[in-house]
């Protein structure tokens, strides 16, 4: 079994690739820091060590996915799991040089991107996965189609992060939607409110809710338990596509059930990434 994860390094994704390690027999790690991911590494057993791969990867930056993806296609021939899991709230509006807004960039484009050059890859495995890390938050989006990138819009942080938390919700199902017969399975799910650094950087009316919420929150330990769960368990054909929530599915909002909207995301993201398609 094979997997590789994005955003290893810190928080839940740290914790899932520790426990999830002995449970494979190949992992890429595939974070943008090496000296974070070295460390990460000697955290596990001498034996678990060996199985694992450093794949560099900005997921900001498009020609940066491509490398990443072409290097894992050089050193295995099918991957069985694949984790979206990296992602950030960007308090203030930035611009990738590719001229995207950075959380799109972050939190969708990359994982869009990542998967699409690693599809081949799957899609060789008996019972491929793609999980995607979403979060409750995809309820408060409010999606403009024609302005993703917030060049006319006045931009909100939170409004930025809601939105790309609904479109992993709509990438995934979009993947269970085409690739679903060719046998890919692939889960969105909310991790839980984690105590991480997360929201520390964030300031204003979400940044006050962060700091109300904190007693409240739950370790990265908890956090992970989804993406273990769907990482690890053998779940029914017939849940392909769900959004899940402490290990069980979760009904997520309309728009994030709406196909319309995955189709359109999905036509938007192949015409902004069509140079690196």
């Amino acid at each position: 079994m094979k997997l590789a994860i994005t955003g290893p390094t810190s928080g839940i994704g740290a914790v899932a690739f520790s426990q999830l390690a002995p449970h494979f027999n190949e992992i890429f790690l595939i974070a943008r820091n090496a000296s974070k991911a070295k460390k990460q590494i000697e955290t596990l057993s001498t034996q678990d060590q060996k199985k694992v791969t450093f794949i560099y990867c900005d997921l900001t930056d498009m020609e940066s996915v491509v490398l990443a993806a072409k290097s894992i296609g050089e050193k295995t021939s099918s991957l069985d799991v694949l984790i979206n899991n990296a992602g950030g709230i960007f308090q203030n509006k930035e611009i990738t040089k590719d001229g995207f807004e950075m959380g799109l960039a972050a939190n969708h484009l990359g994982h869009f991107l990542l998967t699409h050059h690693l599809m081949t890859l799957l899609l060789a495995s008996p019972r491929p996965k793609v999980i995607n890390v979403s979060s409750e938050a995809h309820r408060a989006a409010k999606v403009d189609f024609d302005d993703l990138n917030y060049a006319n819009k006045k931009f909100s942080s939170f409004v930025s992060y809601a939105n790309v938390k609904l479109f992993n919700i709509l990438f995934t199902k979009s993947l269970a939607d085409k690739f679903g017969d060719a046998g890919l399975q692939a889960y969105a799910l909310h991790p839980g409110v984690v105590k991480t650094n997360f929201g520390k950087e964030t300031s204003g009316f979400f940044g006050f809710l962060w700091k109300l919420s904190a007693p409240f929150m739950i370790t990265a330990e908890e956090g992970a338990k989804t993406t273990i769960y769907l990482a690890k368990s053998k779940i029914d054909s017939l849940k392909n596509g769900y959004y899940f929530k402490k290990s069980k599915p979760l009904k997520p909002s309309s728009e994030a059930n709406s196909k319309k909207m995955r189709d359109r995301l999905w036509q938007e993201s192949e015409k902004m990434l069509a140079k690196w398609l």
